[in-house]
């Protein structure tokens, strides 16, 4: 026994240190392991995700005696049949619009580059024009070598706009590739997509099948007089969870068939598949809004420059009713994740997990928040706050 335990006094026996040295491998291994699997982890953080908003079906259907584990494959064999034959009907007119957006993109990138030249050569003119005036009362040697010099000028000019149409197309090029591999990043061929999928799909047909099996597994974790508090932590969190990904769901249908009915109206081609594009992209926090307009804006440039404010006041108009009405809404729903802290935690998912962690950044907090309301703010801070299913829902 150490002389400040025969003392009577706190202190650190061997076995304390050992044990504490034992967590901090245990934790240390944990995290390298995270992060060798991380995109495996993040997959399966989905699949559970999309267990639980499963699992409140499978709960329906059991009601007829249909058994859970055929409940769940049931309910993924419909949604994936539906989006098949929904698929099946819009594709011929999706697919003529994708092929018309393929064909127009080419000439409003060069009424782009016209626009910019006849800006370019305006100014020109009257960078010229001034210096003429300037001098008045020059020779004619004088007049003859500035018209030699602004020829060569011109020809210099008509050569840069000429290498500038050159260099816009390369450029934008290079941006679509590179955007093109930042997003398909931890999807780097079909069969790691395919793999990703099934595995998704399995996770969330598992969880939703017998979501008590691991729940009773998460609370041997637990000691006994905690595993009450645990199980209130982990149903909140569930509930939370499904909330989110439904409002997130509801978010892009409704964002979707806005854009389409709104970019019908404005007389835009392609609508459909422009609808359909930003709905989905709508799944992706910040940048899918603006993704998904590029196209549109650039569609609507072959028509007028005209018609391309307006389908980006369209857009701007969209994303504010987003804001004003869908995600208060989805606060209300009990995510109440203050705005600073989802962008810096979008940001900060996104750089060490990449694009499956700026998908899933704001459940991620979530899963995160809950806890600590529960067991920090409420338990040991002592200030009463509000976690979803308190009240049964």
């Amino acid at each position: 026994m150490s002389p400040a335990a025969k003392n009577g006094t706190p202190g650190w026996r061997t076995r304390d240190i050992l044990r504490a040295a034992a967590i901090v491998a245990v934790v240390y291994l944990a995290l390298q392991l995270l992060w060798v699997g991380r995109s495996v982890f993040l997959i399966g953080f989905f699949g559970v995700l999309l267990g639980i908003v499963l699992a409140a079906g499978v709960d329906r259907l059991e009601r007829f005696r249909i058994p859970r584990g055929l409940g769940a494959a049931l309910i993924v064999l419909v949604f994936l049949g539906g989006l098949t034959g929904v698929g099946f009907l819009i594709a011929p007119q999706v697919g003529s619009q994708v092929g018309e957006l393929r064909e127009q993109i080419p000439k409003a990138i060069d009424g782009v580059e016209r626009w910019m030249q006849q800006r370019a050569s305006g100014v020109t003119e009257i960078i010229a024009a001034g210096q003429e005036m300037g001098q008045p009362d020059s020779a004619s040697g004088g007049e003859q070598s500035d018209s030699g010099g602004k020829q060569g000028a011109g020809q210099k000019q008509s050569g840069e706009q000429g290498g500038g149409k050159v260099d816009l197309r390369k450029g934008l090029s290079q941006q679509l590739a590179g955007a093109g591999q930042t997003f398909f990043a931890v999807f780097s061929s079909t069969v790691t997509v395919l793999g990703g999928l099934v595995i998704l799909l399995f996770v969330a047909i598992f969880v939703a099948s017998d979501p008590d099996l691991y729940h009773r597994g998460l609370m041997h974790l637990f000691p006994h007089a905690s595993r009450k508090k645990a199980g209130e932590v982990l149903s909140a969190t569930a509930v939370t969870l499904r909330r989110w990904l439904v409002m997130q769901m509801i978010a892009m249908l409704a964002i979707g068939t806005v854009t389409t009915v709104a970019l019908l109206l404005l007389g835009v081609k392609a609508a459909f598949a422009l609808g359909i594009l930003a709905g989905f992209l709508e799944f992706i926090p910040y940048v899918g809004p603006i993704l998904s307009a590029f196209p549109a804006v650039a569609m609507a440039l072959v028509d007028s420059p005209e018609k391309a404010l307006w389908v980006v006041a369209a857009y701007t108009a969209i994303q504010q009713l987003e804001g004003l009405v869908l995600q208060p809404l989805l606060m209300k729903e009990g995510l109440e994740l203050p705005p600073v802290m989802t962008i810096l935690g979008q940001a900060l998912f996104s750089l060490v997990f990449g694009f499956l962690g700026l998908l899933l950044a704001v459940p991620l907090m979530a899963t995160v928040m809950v806890p600590v309301k529960l067991l920090y703010v409420r338990d040991v801070v002592g200030d009463e706050v509000s976690v979803p299913g308190e009240d049964g829902s």
